[in-house]
């Protein structure tokens, strides 16, 4: 089994804890769900930012990984990892340059663009490379990314400069909303259906058509898009949980806090935003959720505690450990050095060997 040989001692809360069973069923039903409908599946693996994790998605049947930073890109090729997607518009200048070049070295790499501007740029500096590349647009998320029917010439654009142009790609980040899994899923479809036309227009016919996120996975519209880019579904959190993406029994990563008050009538825990993360959207019930107390919300949030409102259920004593599932789990992962892997009763040390590669 990928990981540290031996197992660790249990340190002291609060600390990140992975169900590993959990974790490897939810590997294996993505993989099970590309591999059904016969599109690749290329994890985003900003999510753990972990090597072991990856391996075993990697063993699973994934066709590569995504990463989205140059830094995440680095970190996994000097662990062997050949085919990398840094699934951002890079902007490269002399430094990124070199950083890439280097890269490319040890694996094949392809980048994101959304710019005649960014084309240029990766041009001036690699275009002798043929360096791989995928033309973002926007379906709806509204981050970044041109608007479908222009992206067949920014596609000729782009190759003019060196690029290898082989598809497009977009990320429905408006998936992360209530009552709209499908609908960005539909979204998303859309917009890559355009694009693959305005590609045709040009005469170029693109080999990638990549999308997905771990909330519209299950409404992915296999038929149009040749690849999917999930990151969270490998843990799952308090968002997918209340978004009904992911059910509680399928969280595999928690928060190990301790119960350190009662104070007024509620938990008061040792784990706050610098254990968990302080993302919270909109239409978050909470700071995070306890995993074996659906109806409990952590209601306060500060640097090193938070509490936790049980309603009229009995309260865990004073000393009790709780399982606490944080919002985001991509942020909760990056704050950490180590993941302590629940395996057999056992526990075994992960490093987030990528934390804190934001560049």
């Amino acid at each position: 089994m990928p990981g540290t040989p031996g197992t660790a001692t249990p340190p002291a809360t609060p600390y990140l804890r992975v169900d590993l069973a959990r974790l490897r069923r939810n590997i294996r039903r993505a993989a099970e769900r590309a591999a059904s409908a016969g599109v690749a599946l290329r994890p985003h693996v900003k999510t753990h930012k972990c090597v072991e994790i990856a391996r075993l998605q990697l063993a699973s049947g994934a066709s590569g990984i995504t990463v989205a930073t140059l830094g995440e890109a680095e970190t996994f090729a000097r662990h062997g990892f050949d085919d990398v997607f840094i699934a951002y518009p890079l902007w490269l200048d002399e430094l990124s340059a070199r950083r890439l070049r280097d890269l490319l070295a040890l694996a094949t790499v392809t980048i994101g663009i959304d710019s005649t501007e960014g084309a240029a740029a990766a041009g001036l500096h690699l275009g002798e490379l043929g360096v791989q590349a995928l033309v973002e647009v926007d379906s709806g998320h509204h981050r970044s990314g041109v608007q479908p029917d222009e992206a067949g010439a920014l596609a000729v654009t782009a190759g003019r400069t060196g690029l290898d142009v082989r598809g497009v790609f977009t990320f429905p980040g408006h998936s992360y909303a209530p009552d709209n899994l499908d609908g960005a899923a539909v979204d998303e479809a859309g917009a890559l259906h355009d694009a693959v036309e305005s590609f045709r227009a040009v005469g170029v016919e693109p080999q990638v058509v990549s999308g997905g996120s771990t909330p519209s996975l299950a409404a992915s519209n296999t038929d149009v898009l040749t690849e999917l880019r999930p990151g969270v579904y490998v843990f799952g959190d308090a968002q997918q949980w209340e978004l009904g993406s992911m059910a509680p029994d399928e969280v595999a990563l928690t928060c190990r806090a301790t119960v350190v008050s009662h104070a007024g009538g509620r938990l008061v825990l040792d784990a706050g935003s610098k254990a968990l993360g302080a993302d919270r959207a909109p239409w978050a019930s909470g700071f995070g959720r306890l995993l074996d107390r659906p109806e409990a919300r952590l209601v306060l949030l500060s640097e090193h505690h938070s509490v936790a409102d049980v309603g009229a259920a009995t309260l865990p004593g004073i000393g009790t450990q709780v399982d606490v599932v944080p919002n985001h789990v991509c942020c909760a992962v990056n704050l950490t050095d180590t993941l302590y892997v629940a395996d057999a009763g056992e526990l075994r040390a992960w490093s987030v060997a990528a934390r804190g590669q934001n560049g």
